[in-house]
């Protein structure tokens, strides 16, 4: 590898690392106020699409930026950029496809596959695999969001070395908790705005 190679892979990771804390500054400040609980906050929007932009120009440059362009951190940044992107259908299941093929590879995370499947499931109002999805249920409770196999869900899980269903259970509790999250005052209308919204951006 050449010291040019160095110099924009280097520049790439450290762009991508910047991109998601800005992504996390912004976060806390609307978590903060409580405006983040609040359907698709317009701010919160904003940056997750810019950021989608500004990766979609590093895969166009670069491919998708794995292990080999942007570091163990770099590819979890591009990977997360690629989470948040929720709003944006066509550009959330083509890094999919790019991640799935980096894995195969093995330069990219088989965990983050799992995740971005089940984010594109959630998205698109049909079952997950992983148990990685979680939303308001009509108890109130902070729930994982329908599992396609509950009874494989586990060995999935543990093949990806993930950790159970019940400590991720608890583990988002009590980060719902510490965000001060409240369920909806209205379930059933807060499924209804869901679905108007992913009618509305295309994923279904």
């Amino acid at each position: 590898m050449t010291g040019d190679q160095l110099t924009t892979n280097e520049a790439v990771r450290e762009k991508l690392l910047a991109l998601v804390a800005e992504d996390a500054r912004v976060r806390a400040e609307l978590a903060a106020d409580g405006s983040l609980f609040q359907g698709y906050n317009a701010r919160m929007r904003e940056v997750h699409e810019r950021n989608a932009d500004a990766l979609a120009k590093i895969i166009d440059a670069h491919g998708w930026p794995g292990f080999a362009v942007a570091g163990a951190d770099g590819a979890a940044a591009a990977w997360r950029i690629a989470q948040h992107a929720i709003g944006l259908p066509d550009f959330q299941r083509r890094c999919f496809q790019l991640l799935e093929e980096a894995t195969a590879r093995g330069d990219a995370a088989p965990k983050h596959v799992a995740l971005l499947d089940d984010r594109i499931a959630f998205n698109e109002r049909r079952p997950q695999k992983y148990g990685t999805q979680f939303d308001w249920d009509e108890t109130g409770k902070m729930s994982p969001w329908r599992l396609d196999d509950p009874a494989a869900v586990d060995r999935r899980r543990a093949e990806l070395g993930m950790k159970s269903m019940a400590a991720q259970e608890a583990e988002v509790g009590a980060e719902s908790d510490e965000w001060k999250e409240h369920a909806p005052k209205d379930w059933h209308a807060r499924q209804r705005e869901i679905e108007e919204w992913a009618r509305e951006v295309g994923w279904i």
